[in-house]
């Protein structure tokens, strides 16, 4: 029987920042299963986009992490500090006060040092200009805290972590899904059962982590915890992640914990594939409605899409336009904002019309409905000044559903809409974890040999979540993971 120190269970962003800690805190021999083949490694980090939110205190710290960026103009200017506070306050508000306050310590206490022990392990960081910076006057605005994200994205940041996962000596097997975990005669976690090309056979360690993501994937899972129409939901990333590690990890006595009926689901083209594209990544993603409207088939908005940036709203927004009528929704810009809306939306053609009405008459949509919808809209709205990079109060007024930033009355020719659907990207629903990023079993106590990190750390995220958390996350209770597990056979 094969006997290693660690073994890791899965092969994105968290599960390899915890092989790579392995290593470093003194396991002699790692072992990361990929349940894919090797053309479909990296589970969702690979569909990414790549971005860290991450609290710090200037501008110079963020220049550690991409001292090439000085050069860039209006890179420093448009800087604004996003210190531990600012980080805490925007995760209570976006799950309603209910995130783990120790886990929620964790990883904002935890995420510039993690950001630069990345970059340590060969992990190469460049602005994220192109998700959601706005150019106004000479300075780049930034959305606070998420100014930085992995050289090529999703794509690099995988390429980079299987590399130095390779520098390290740590070894993949590939086509190797993890069935179930082997437990001693103490209770212990002491190795897992793998299929592979072989058969069905044992592997034994010290200690086991699982990074193998969440239940996403899984129709069934989606319609048992989600809910009606989660099960037809699009799925913005890996077809592999099924739940798992979450499933061997309860039939061991591990404690459920966090928003198991919540998920991170984002605005998508409503074309999009059923799971993600290797090639096209995050790049189905529609996140400039801050700037236009959003309506339904009813030809009625659902949503206050100014309420504030699209960082901070697009992780619930996904799931409110999959339960419109058909699951689908319009985001209809005028020309005005056309310059403003993020580079994704050029990987599909919308609709186009040089009038609303003869826009509105070209979608799937109550015509009638939509034109008085837009008309009062515009009837109530330019109170204020524009301003893209930064809640502006430009607001509406006298609407029962208002839009409280960016509402600009759409007025100037030629109009566009894209259709667009939820896609969903990871779930909330995960295992309870310590500060060590042990199990935590349903008798309130640790499980001896496992640990977990990334998507299956529950209790983080509720109801919503701020752009760039998850990735972050993922890295912090992956090196906290993996160092650990090193320990249990030192």
């Amino acid at each position: 029987m094969a006997k290693y120190d660690v073994i890791v269970v899965g092969a994105g962003n968290a599960a390899l920042a915890a092989s790579v800690a392995a290593r470093n805190a003194g396991a002699g021999r790692v072992l990361v299963l990929e349940k894919a083949p090797e053309e479909m490694r990296g589970g969702n980090t690979h569909y990414s986009g790549g971005l860290l939110r991450i609290a710090f205190d200037s501008a110079e710290q963020i220049l550690r992490l991409v001292p090439k960026a000085r050069e860039l103009a209006g890179f420093v200017e448009g800087i604004e500090a996003y210190p531990r506070d600012a980080f805490w306050s925007d995760l209570r508000r976006m799950t309603s006060n209910r995130t783990d306050p120790e886990l929620a310590g964790i990883l904002i206490g935890n995420s510039f040092d993690t950001a630069a022990w990345m970059v340590e392990q060969g992990i190469r960081f460049e602005p994220a200009i192109s998700l959601g910076a706005v150019r106004v006057g000479n300075a780049i605005k930034w959305p606070k805290g998420a100014i930085v994200r992995a050289v090529h994205e999703g794509v690099g940041l995988s390429r980079m972590w299987f590399a130095a996962a390779q520098r390290k000596g740590v070894e993949v097997r590939y086509s190797t899904p993890a069935i179930r975990l082997v437990t001693d005669s103490r209770g212990r976690v002491a190795g897992v059962v793998v299929r592979d090309s072989g058969g069905v056979h044992e592997l034994s360690a010290d200690a086991v982590v699982l990074g193998c993501g969440g239940f996403e994937a899984n129709a069934a899972w989606r319609a048992q915890y989600l809910g009606r129409p989660w099960d037809h939901a699009k799925v913005r990333g890996t077809p592999h992640n099924q739940a798992d590690g979450l499933r061997m990890a309860l039939e061991i006595g591990a404690m459920p914990w966090g928003q198991w009926s919540g998920c991170h689901a984002t605005p998508i083209n409503a074309a999009a594939p059923a799971f993600g594209d290797r090639e096209l990544t995050d790049k189905t993603n529609r996140l400039s409605y801050p700037y236009g409207l959003m309506i339904n088939r009813l030809g009625l908005r659902f949503v206050d899409e100014g309420e504030d940036q699209a960082f901070f709203t697009y992780a619930k927004f996904g799931g409110i336009i999959l339960n419109q009528p058909g699951g689908v929704a319009y985001q209809i810009f005028d020309a005005k904002v056309r310059h403003l809306l993020e580079p994704r939306y050029a990987t599909s053609e919308p609709v186009t019309a040089a009038r609303l009405d003869e826009l509105v008459g070209m979608l799937e949509i109550d015509r009638e409905t939509a034109m008085r919808t837009i008309d009062e809209y515009n009837a109530t709205a330019g109170n204020g000044s524009f301003n893209p990079g930064d809640r502006d109060g430009l607001t509406t007024r006298g609407l029962a559903l208002p839009k409280s930033n960016w509402a600009q009355k759409l007025e100037t020719a030629p109009f566009t809409a894209w259709p667009v659907t939820g896609g969903i990207t990871f779930s909330f629903g995960g295992l309870k974890v310590n500060d060590r990023a042990q199990v935590v079993g349903t008798d309130w106590n640790p499980i001896p040999g496992l640990y977990t990190c990334g998507e299956m750390v529950g209790g983080l995220f509720h109801h919503n979540y701020p752009g760039g958390s998850g990735l972050m996350s993922g890295a912090v209770f992956g090196r906290i993971a993996g160092a650990n597990a090193a320990r249990e056979g030192a």
